[in-house]
């Protein structure tokens, strides 16, 4: 990847307003638990957590005395995940690809929207040429997709998301997602907030890509990696696929 290659991040991620109340509104991530297992029974020690936002796997995977490198290009996100407890144990970088270190990881990890964040065609491929080069002989790339056949948008209202919550130090936040265009494989959507505490609204717009298995299996083919399995998402079958691809 080239280093002056721009890396563009949603203000959900980015602002730091919104960075804050992340956590709040993504719950508890017990959606993470099976990453944690999968790095362990593949006895990884080194692991990159590429796209890790606030940090909350990068932080699991500590606690089991892995060595981790957190890679995000949202500075916000990453500022967060550096305030919290033993965030001290993990390498936090803000970037993108152009970050990677050659041959340093056993795995390297994409979680949530990270993989579909990536819409443009050619930084997709720098991402995996990226990701390829950091891995060591035999490493491992796990990343999560949504599975384009459940149209998963079809939800994406303000009746079915709208929440309300009661921030620590914040006050009371609403917080609803809308879409905005289905232009598949790209689809876009748009989170709304409003803090009542000063009555601000603050949006925050992203798009992601629906790729189907075989677009993946061609992408990860194209670039040196084998797939070794594609798994249902534990918490949610049927609607997202977890790849596990290995370095040729």
């Amino acid at each position: 990847m080239q280093e002056n290659t721009p890396i563009f991040t949603d203000s959900i991620f980015s602002d730091t307003r919104l960075a804050k109340i992340y956590d709040d509104f993504d719950g508890e991530r017990k959606d993470l638990l099976p990453y944690v297992v999968m790095i362990k029974e593949l006895e990884a020690q080194n692991v990159i957590d590429f796209g890790c936002g606030t940090g909350s796997l990068a932080l699991l995977l500590e606690k089991e005395d892995i060595d981790v490198v957190a890679i995000d290009p949202a500075g916000a996100s990453i500022d967060i995940a550096k305030s919290k407890p033993h965030a001290d144990k993990v390498q936090w970088l803000v970037g993108g690809a152009n970050r990677l270190t050659d041959n340093s990881a056993d795995v390297v990890v994409m979680t949530g929207n990270t993989a579909q964040a990536i819409i443009e065609p050619a930084l997709w491929d720098d991402t995996l040429d990226g990701i390829r080069s950091a891995l060591r002989a035999n490493g491992s790339l796990i990343f999560e997709t949504r599975n384009p056949d459940f149209e998963a948008w079809k939800e994406w209202n303000k009746e079915a998301s709208f929440s309300s919550l009661t921030i620590n130090g914040i006050g009371v936040v609403d917080g609803w997602v809308e879409l905005i265009k289905v232009a598949l494989p790209l689809v876009s959507f748009r989170w709304t907030y409003v803090f009542h505490k000063d009555n601000t609204t603050l949006t925050s717009d992203s798009t992601i890509r629906f790729r189907t298995i075989t677009e993946l299996t061609n992408d990860l083919m194209k670039h040196g990696f084998t797939i070794e399995d594609i798994r249902e998402a534990p918490d949610r079958p049927g609607k997202e696929h977890v790849v596990i691809a290995r370095k040729d």
